[in-house]
């Protein structure tokens, strides 16, 4: 019984594994590696998406707008554009920080950020874009700068009804062009205050029975009213458009206005021989002195042999002219702004 009792213990029960021997290894089956699942690397974790829809600030969807997915860095992963729905899409994202930009033509441009988990699938809010402000930019020439003061300075009157065209009362007022000094003549010469100062100077001249080749009458106050607003004419086209044009100086007085009376006494009388020509600097005034003479000269064509100036006579009138021209700026100065309606203003006193 013992011995069989041995005996039974030597063999190994059925099923039962062999115990291995010192120094060697057991391998694991294939079923039992198939049951260990592998692990993923840390840095591959999976991606996630973002979608979002962009408005504008109506509500309604805007399509084609450019949407920029750009990392906490700064760089550029993707670039998306928004369908007819507005809305956007972007995949295999990988996870992190993130920032949107969108931009579409004619609005302004808007951001939106967050941050993305694994195989998160992340909705933004709806964004809305603003309409951009618009910018125009309006390229004013000299001549049309001057086309819209003049227009001012054609309204000036003294006491509302005497024109006061030929003076401007701004600092850096644009030049003249050519047109623009005929167009000045030209509307001061058929202003009816023109008509009624001429016709009142050819009566007083018939009451004084002055230019007598006239004669008297009807017909000699029609010569001398002719002779009047020919002088008138005359002296405004030649001092103030012809001479001016080709010259290339300004008839206008500038109105100073600021400074010590006394310095504006000065700049009032040094005006009648001074201009500002068309290039800003100040300048002879030959358009008002050769003017003065030549008006001079051309009035010999048309007044009575008797009264007729010769060449010593007619230099005489010039500076007589000029005299006249230095009294008036100093009314222009000192009296005639006070009197003025719709002067276009300047802040800025004007410097000879």
């Amino acid at each position: 019984m013992i011995c069989l009792s041995v005996a039974l213990c030597a063999i190994p029960a059925p099923g039962q594994s062999q115990p291995s021997t010192p120094g060697e290894q057991s391998t694991p089956s294939a079923a039992s590696a198939a049951a260990v699942p592998a692990s993923e690397p840390a840095d591959q974790q999976p991606g996630g998406s973002i979608s979002g829809t962009v408005v504008d600030q109506s509500g309604t969807a805007l399509a084609g707008a450019r949407v920029t997915l750009a990392r906490e860095d700064g760089s550029v992963t993707q670039e998306a554009q928004s369908d007819d729905d507005g809305q956007f899409f972007f995949v295999n994202v990988s996870p992190g920080p993130f920032r949107l930009t969108m931009t579409a033509a004619g609005f302004t441009t808007q951001t939106a950020a967050g941050t993305l988990h694994p195989g998160e699938a992340y909705k933004i809010a709806r964004v809305a874009l603003a309409v951009a402000d618009v910018m125009t930019e309006v390229r004013v020439t000299p001549s049309q700068a001057a086309e819209a003061q003049l227009k001012d300075e054609e309204k000036q009157r003294v006491l509302g009804m005497v024109p006061n065209f030929y003076v401007t009362y701004i600092r850096d007022a644009a030049p003249l062009d050519a047109k623009q000094k005929f167009q000045l003549a030209w509307k001061s010469s058929i202003d009816p205050v023109t008509f009624g100062i001429v016709g009142a100077t050819a009566g007083l001249q018939q009451a004084a029975n002055q230019f007598g080749g006239y004669g008297q009458g009807a017909q000699g106050y029609g010569k001398r009213l002719g002779a009047a607003y020919a002088d008138v004419t005359i002296s405004t086209f030649i001092g103030g458009a012809i001479l001016p044009s080709l010259l290339k100086q300004d008839p206008r007085y500038f109105y100073k206005g600021r400074g010590s009376k006394r310095s504006r006494i000065m700049y009032a009388l040094a005006a009648s021989v001074i201009c500002k020509g068309d290039n800003g600097h100040w300048q002879a005034n030959y358009s008002n002195i050769l003017g003065s003479v030549a008006s001079g000269g051309i009035s010999n064509l048309y007044y009575p042999p008797q009264s007729r100036n010769d060449a010593a006579l007619t230099f005489e009138s010039a500076a007589l002219a000029i005299g006249a021209t230095a009294g008036a700026n100093l009314l222009q100065e000192f009296v005639v702004p006070k009197l003025t309606l719709k002067k276009a203003s300047s802040t800025q006193p004007v410097q000879p």
